[in-house]
């Protein structure tokens, strides 16, 4: 099956958001509310004499990734940035690391060079907690 290995969950445990640690710029944040990142690749069929694809090509990987902090961790993030502004400082790596809770294998995804696309703030009244998305930029993703 091309490498791929098929093992049955047995008295297991899969990873979630209970497992879930992440680092920003080498911090813990335990602030944050939400991290969604994935990379697509262009993969397309070559196409030769006859009705079928004779090979396939590879084009480029574009990564994305966004995160939604709650206020405080947007706080004291931008409190980095020598303008005030999230867009202004330098490229970060976040770490995502499932920590196990029985034993098993440790998960971490390094999502490397991110920036911020925009700074915003939305809160109005009757709101208990300020938590904002923010679209990043990064450069690739360490699936390992």
């Amino acid at each position: 099956m091309n490498g791929l290995r098929l093992v049955p969950l047995i008295n297991g445990v899969e990873p979630s958001w209970a497992n879930l640690t992440v680092n920003i710029a080498g911090f813990p944040e335990s602030a944050i509310v939400a991290i969604n990142y994935e990379d697509d690749q262009v993969v397309e069929n070559i196409m030769g004499a006859g009705q079928v694809a004779v090979a396939r090509g590879y084009g480029n990987i574009t990564p994305k990734a966004s995160i939604s902090l709650l206020r405080s961790a947007v706080e004291a993030i931008r409190a980095s940035s020598d303008t005030g502004r999230l867009q202004d400082i330098a490229p970060f790596d976040i770490v995502v690391c499932f920590v196990p809770m029985n034993g098993t294998t440790l998960i971490t995804h390094k999502i490397r060079n991110c920036q911020f696309t925009k700074d915003s703030l939305d809160i109005k009244q009757g709101d208990t907690k300020n938590e904002t998305t923010f679209d990043l930029v990064p450069s690739h993703i360490e699936w390992r």
